[in-house]
């Protein structure tokens, strides 16, 4: 409670984050060549880039020990987002964890108990006290996980607008610094990048939807949002990883290049479908979408107005999208893998009245009117044209 009212400094933040790295284990990759550099978000609404960049970043030759999360709420879990894959198995050992490291350079897991097992008990009991939403406990509390990786630089992706957990421009800013600061006090290599998250990210929104998504976007066939997006924070991995090793830094844009040409020659799809091998899943899934979880009922929806969309509220398509089933109010609720949607139009497109504006996927239609409703009031129809929010706000080193 202190903490929340009063706030820390950058050593107390720096100690806490220390003390709960240090009540687990601390993974010593030193005999994996390589940098060692992981990507870490703060969520959001269609939010996919990990699973597009751990591949990507493993075929660009370095070492991503990525740890993951799972669902809540509006927001999608990456862990979730995998486990459509038939057999795909995120709870791996320290020593699987090495292995994959060691042979295909990728690893996707969830925390296990033994990876701050103190931050796992102590925002237990910030739930229950209402004292979530403090500055430097979250910073503490994801940094403690991701030092504890045994990384040597990380990019993370704070995002802030409707659909992310933070809804104000200087709060992000507040997070991105204190997570920054931390990481560089303890010796890893931090940058944050600042992303907009007012309209979700991409077309799809559901795990298994996510997944095919996210093929397409290995396959060189994405959204140019997600594309931007995914390309900013995997370009900024490498100009750390040049950094660490002494090596003069190039323009952004040039690291971008040398991503898309792995996209382009099939270099990270082959990686991915490694990745599927590696932790137990189904490679075939890589070449046939198909085998993913599909919905058994469909419904398009319609919007009655023309015009331009002025907005569409990445929150409230977010909790329609958990109502159809795609995610979890609660953190003991179980997921549909099948359930989402597939947005046809996104904010600054022009849109005829009666055109579809969105397909819903779902297995039980017990809250279909309710998601319908909800997905609806977060879309604002208007006669002018908008300009869309820039998705790459800000860059804090």
């Amino acid at each position: 409670m202190a903490i929340y009212f009063q706030g820390m400094d950058d050593e107390e933040t720096s100690d806490l984050t220390e003390a709960m790295m240090k009540s687990g284990e601390v993974y010593d990759l030193t005999s994996i060549p390589g940098k060692k550099i992981d990507k870490h978000s703060t969520g959001g609404v269609g939010d996919k880039t990990s699973i597009i960049l751990a591949p990507l970043m493993a075929s660009a030759g370095l070492v991503v020990p990525m740890m993951s999360g799972r669902g809540l709420g509006h927001t999608g879990g990456t862990l979730d987002k995998l486990e459509s894959i038939s057999g795909f198995r995120i709870n791996l050992t320290k020593e699987e964890v090495i292995s994959n490291l060691k042979k295909i350079n990728a690893a996707m897991t969830g925390q296990s108990e033994f990876i701050a097992p103190a931050d796992k008990k102590m925002y237990s009991l910030r739930d229950i006290t209402g004292t979530v939403e403090s500055i430097p406990l979250i910073a503490a509390s994801i940094m403690s996980k991701k030092l504890a990786e045994g990384i040597e630089g990380l990019v993370l992706d704070v995002k802030v607008g409707t659909g992310a957990f933070m809804k104000d421009i200087d709060d992000a800013r507040r997070l991105a610094r204190a997570m920054v600061d931390i990481g560089n006090l303890k010796g890893v290599k931090t940058v944050a990048i600042i992303t907009a998250m007012d309209q979700p990210l991409g077309k799809t929104i559901g795990n298994s939807l996510e997944i095919k998504e996210c093929i397409s976007a290995l396959r060189g066939k994405w959204p140019e949002d997600l594309k931007k997006v995914t390309l900013t924070l995997g370009a900024w991995m490498l100009r750390i990883a040049d950094e660490i090793s002494g090596q003069k830094a190039e323009d952004i844009q040039k690291y971008k290049e040398r991503l898309e040409v792995l996209i382009n020659n099939g270099s990270a799809f082959n990686r991915f479908v490694e990745m599927i091998d590696a932790q137990y899943g189904d490679p075939e899934t890589a070449f046939k979408p198909s085998l993913l979880p599909s919905a058994k009922k469909m419904k398009q929806i319609i919007i009655q107005k023309e015009g331009y969309i002025q907005r569409m509220d990445a929150e409230k398509i977010g909790i329609a999208s958990m109502m159809l089933g795609a995610g979890r109010q609660r953190i003991e609720d179980t997921i549909d893998h099948s359930a989402g949607i597939i947005l046809n139009k996104k904010a600054g497109d022009y849109i005829k009245a009666g055109e579809q504006i969105a397909m819903f996927y779902y297995n039980d239609d017990k809250r279909l009117k309710e998601a319908e409703e909800i997905f609806l009031s977060g879309i604002e129809i208007g006669t002018e044209k908008v300009k869309t929010k820039d998705l790459i706000l800000e860059v804090i080193e």
